[in-house]
Order: structure tokens, then C-alpha cells, then sequence
């Protein structure tokens, strides 16, 4: 005698009527399964997350850790009541077939989602090694669980319909566009991915700009389907991974890896202030750090010179001359050469560009020491603070549109 035919027995004694019996007795074994697959449930949860977990908190590895963190002990205790109730599905031959089948999909359901929280912790773990930045693999993790969620939905519907999964999947085929459609940006960011990664196209940690997509900033992750930046006003830019292999992207790591950041900025001189050094200039400049060499070598290169030049030699225009602003310019090569906040194993230059209606362009154009922006910025500002300040010296004087009290 089941436990059933048991109960109906007694409700039978106590003068129920046999539908009504029946009834009642299928209700009550039901609660008492559900209060069992409640209790199951929680005395497995409660013996995986507290003993496993004193034994997690003494443990000196990390992975029990991120197992604990991803909820691996609390899924499977989820596939307790699934196995009970199909167990248990007996007690009710009419629907017996169907419980199973609905309990057997459920517990497919639990096994997909503890290799999920295997699959994060993996990825979490790989995270914390130097490599992530160079190999992000959580693309690739994303990719295998939609395969597994794809064969996770062929298992439980051929449980359902009580067919093989193989005659399912002869009949994918047909499908096949549709399943193309659906998943046409995974498959295209699948690829994308491979290609980044196998390039070393971009990396978690990596400034990069995409004006296409006003993008400017770090990038802080890389997944199936997009790049998410960080840009510098904090604001966050999705950009398709797909993208970022058809589209032109800059990267600023080449920068950040050789040790120096470039500035490269011009100061304009007005040409009327330009002229020939008389002696009493050539003196005072002479008395310039990083000059005084200089202007005893070109003196005696262009005295050497002028000395075989025909002409009268009080005529400015006879010989050579040095001038304020090449004096300016070689003072200027000379104080960045010896700066200590600059690379000075990568270029500097002090170089004229073409006069335009603002003046005289004499651009600097050096390395910082720091990739930092922060003390880029500072190395950059104490540099044209100094130059501004001694182009007077030189007789110079900077161009500046007028305005305010030019007018007065």
C-alpha cells in the first residue's frame, strides 16, 4: 500500500467520499513533498555555504574564495528539490511522465547555471593574473556559454518531447539562417575578439580615442559584444567589439610604454621685434647659462667667415650676423637639453615654422620623463612658464592679438 492509498483510506474511514478523498490525499502528499524539497533545500545550502565555508575562510587559496562569491554551493543545493520531486513523482501515476520530465529539466537548468558560476569564477581568478590585460578571455568565456545554453535548450526539449536530442539537431539545418540572425553580432564580435586579442589591438588598462563613438578615455573591459571605456570626464562609452577591427581607433599605449609623453606647443614672436645682435646684446646674452659657449663659438665661426667676404663690413646686410631670435632658439635647445623632467633619449627640437599673420611660430617639441597626465601637464606648464618669461630678455616680445587696454 502506498502512502496514497493510505491516506485516501483513512479519509474514507472519516466519511469522505471517494473523489473527494482522492483529492485531498493527492494535495497532501504534494505539500509534503514541497515541504520536503523546502527543507532539503536548505539543510544542503546551509551544510555546503557554512561547513565548506569555515573551511573556505582558513583556506590560503583563492579559488574556494571566488567559488563561494559566485554562489557555485547555493546552485547546487538549487537542484535538490528537482531530484525529490522527481524521485517522488511516483505518487501520482497520472502525471507521473510529465513531473519527471519537468524536474529532469529543471535539474539540466541547475547544471547550466553551476558550470556558469565555475565558468565567472574562472574568469575572476584569470582576472587577477597580469595576463587578463594582455588576453582578456571573457569574450571567449561568453561564447561558451551561449553554445551551453544553446545544448542546454536542445536537452530539455528533446527531455520534453521524449525524442533524442540527435533528431533535433538533423533538423537544425532549417534553422540555421534564423540562428545566423539572432546571433549575428556575437558570431561578429567572436571574431572581432580573437583578432584583438591575437593583434594585441587594445587591452584592458589601454587609453584609446574613437571620435566615431566620442570616445576618449581608458578602457576597463572587453566583452563579447563591447569595449566599455572610461572616459576622462567619468562618463562610460559602449563601443561594439566588432567595431574596433572596421573602424580606425588611436591607441595610446605605445606612449604610456616608451617612457615619455610628447609636448609639442609653439610661442609667437612678433617680427617686428626680430633684429641683428649689436655687441652690448651679444654680451649681455653671453652672460645667459647655456650660452656663453655658444655665442664664443659662433663669434669666432662668424668672424672667420666674414673675413672672407668682400664688401663694406659696417653694412649689416655684408657677412653673417647673429640674430635675436636665433639666440633665443639656441638658449631654448640648450635649457630643454638639460631638464631632468624631460626623456632625453628621445628627440627635442626648437624649430621655426612658417610667419603667419600671428607672428613668428618657434615650436617646442620634446618628451616629458612621466607618461602620468597629471605631471605631463605640470613638466609642460613649468616649461612655458620660463620661456615666456625670458623671451623679453632676448629683445623679443610675444605676439598677442589686441585687446583691452591695447585700445586705451
Amino acid at each position: 500500500m502506498t502512502v496514497v492509498d493510505f491516506i485516501q483510506k483513512v479519509l474514507l474511514d472519516y466519511g469522505f467520499s471517494e473523489s473527494w478523498a482522492s483529492i485531498v490525499s493527492n494535495l497532501a502528499i504534494a505539500l509534503l513533498i514541497l515541504l520536503a524539497c523546502f527543507l532539503a533545500r536548505k539543510i544542503v545550502k546551509l551544510l555546503l555555504t557554512n561547513v565548506i565555508g569555515v573551511y573556505v575562510k582558513h583556506s590560503k587559496s583563492k579559488w574556494d574564495d571566488i567559488l563561494l562569491e559566485q554562489k557555485l554551493f547555493s546552485r547546487v543545493a538549487n537542484m535538490t528539490p528537482a531530484i525529490i520531486i522527481h524521485v517522488s513523482a511516483s505518487a501520482f501515476p497520472v502525471l507521473q511522465v510529465w513531473i519527471q520530465r519537468l524536474a529532469f529539466s529543471y535539474i539540466i537548468l541547475a547544471a547550466i547555471l553551476i558550470l556558469y558560476s565555475l565558468m565567472d569564477g574562472f574568469e575572476s581568478m584569470y582576472r587577477t593574473l597580469d595576463v587578463s590585460k594582455e588576453k582578456p578571455i571573457k569574450g571567449m568565456l561568453q561564447v561558451m556559454k551561449i553554445i551551453l545554453s544553446i545544448v542546454g535548450i536542445i536537452l530539455i526539449i528533446s527531455v520534453l518531447l521524449d525524442k533524442s536530442p540527435l533528431v533535433l539537431l538533423s533538423g537544425i539545418g532549417v534553422f540555421s539562417a534564423v540562428l545566423l540572425l539572432i546571433f549575428q553580432n556575437s558570431i561578429l564580435g567572436f571574431v572581432a575578439g580573437i583578432q584583438l586579442s591575437e593583434n594585441n589591438m587594445v587591452q584592458v588598462g589601454d587609453w584609446i580615442e574613437m571620435p566615431k563613438y566620442n570616445a576618449d578615455g581608458d578602457v576597463i573591459d572587453i566583452t563579447l559584444h563591447t569595449v566599455k571605456v572610461q572616459n576622462w570626464d567619468k562618463t562610460i562609452t559602449m563601443i561594439p567589439t566588432h567595431t574596433m577591427v572596421s573602424d580606425s581607433f588611436k591607441n595610446w599605449r605605445g606612449m604610456r610604454e616608451s617612457g615619455g609623453r610628447r609636448i609639442k606647443r609653439s610661442i609667437f614672436i612678433d617680427m617686428n621685434s626680430i633684429q641683428f645682435c649689436t655687441e652690448e646684446m651679444l654680451e649681455r646674452y653671453e652672460k645667459f647659462n647655456y650660452l656663453t659657449e655658444y655665442i664664443q663659438e659662433k663669434r669666432q665661426e662668424i668672424k672667420a667667415y666674414n673675413a672672407e667676404i668682400k664688401g663694406d663690413p659696417n653694412q649689416l646686410v655684408n657677412g653673417r650676423r647673429m640674430t635675436n631670435i636665433g639666440t633665443f632658439r639656441a638658449y631654448v635647445q640648450e635649457y630643454l637639453g638639460n631638464l631632468p623632467t624631460l626623456n632625453q633619449d628621445m628627440i627635442t627640437v626648437v624649430r621655426q615654422l612658417a610667419p603667419t599673420e600671428h607672428g613668428l611660430p618657434i615650436e617646442i617639441y620634446c618628451f616629458s620623463a612621466s607618461t602620468v597626465w597629471v605631471e605631463h601637464e605640470s613638466v609642460q606648464g613649468d616649461i612655458f612658464d620660463h620661456i615666456l618669461a625670458v623671451v623679453p630678455q632676448f629683445d623679443l616680445q610675444i605676439f598677442q592679438s589686441p585687446s583691452g587696454k591695447d585700445f586705451m
